[in-house]
């Protein structure tokens, strides 16, 4: 039996139209893998979906939890693969890119993670246009969050000495996420090729809760560089008001 080199959390509630797409993109990679699936009990079609490819599953559930950073923690931690991380069920990744990241992260032993570039991809449109990401600073990161989740691979050692996600948020889990890496373990590697694609539609949270998505990532911020650059409070209000308008 082949060793998983990663373990996969994908966490999801009542996203059944998306979640087929998102685990054949995980099944398409052409490294071992171990996949967990933490549905929170979806009243949609995902019981097909499950069914479907629970053979291939390492493990899954589905009931009610606490939320999505709680179900993300528990599926890794189902797993034993020393590279870890999760695709939201509305996500995938693009064919190859998930070796992309394994062989950045063995190449730079010194980074807690590493994370490639991804796709925004708007259903209504069917546009695609890159996500906002960057090379790792202390800096830019206090600006905005400059690595795209679904594009992040991150080191077993590296997530247990930092205690995963923080199951108190709900909005920018992945934010806090870089910033306790970078803090206790060191700079994540940035990767230069696209990896995923991320998936913006009608019940994006970060859409439909933006306010509340800014009030938590400023908090974030605040937390781990001591203040909150000015910025952030000219943004917000703006982005609030105009992008609700663009929904």
């Amino acid at each position: 039996m082949t060793v998983p080199l990663v373990t996969i959390a994908v966490p999801s509630f009542n996203q059944g139209r998306y979640l087929d797409d998102a685990l054949a993109s995980i099944f398409q990679q052409e490294i071992p893998i171990e996949v967990f699936l933490l549905d929170g009990g979806s009243t949609d079609n995902t019981s097909e979906i499950i069914e479907k490819w629970k053979g291939r599953l390492a493990g899954w559930r589905s009931r009610r939890d606490e939320g999505q950073a709680a179900a993300i923690n528990e599926g890794i931690a189902w797993g034993s693969a020393p590279y870890v991380c999760w695709l939201n069920s509305d996500d995938l990744l693009l064919p190859g890119g998930l070796k992309k990241l394994v062989d950045a992260i063995e190449a730079h032993r010194e980074a807690p993670a590493v994370y490639g570039r991804a796709w925004n991809l708007v259903e209504k449109t069917g546009k695609r246009y890159p996500v906002w990401v960057e090379p790792f600073s202390e800096r830019r990161l206090s600006l905005r969050c400059i690595v795209s989740q679904p594009a992040t691979l991150i080191r077993r050692t590296a997530w247990d000495a930092v205690g995963g996600t923080d199951e108190n948020l709900h909005m920018v889990m992945d934010y806090d996420l870089w910033w306790r890496l970078f803090k206790i373990v060191g700079n994540l590697h940035f990767l230069d090729e696209f990896v995923a694609v991320n998936r913006e539609h009608a019940e994006t949270k970060t859409k439909t809760l933006r306010y509340r998505h800014y009030n938590e990532a400023m908090a974030v911020v605040r937390k781990y560089n001591g203040h909150v650059p000015l910025k952030w409070w000219i943004a917000q209000p703006y982005a609030v008001w105009y992008k609700s308008l663009i929904r």
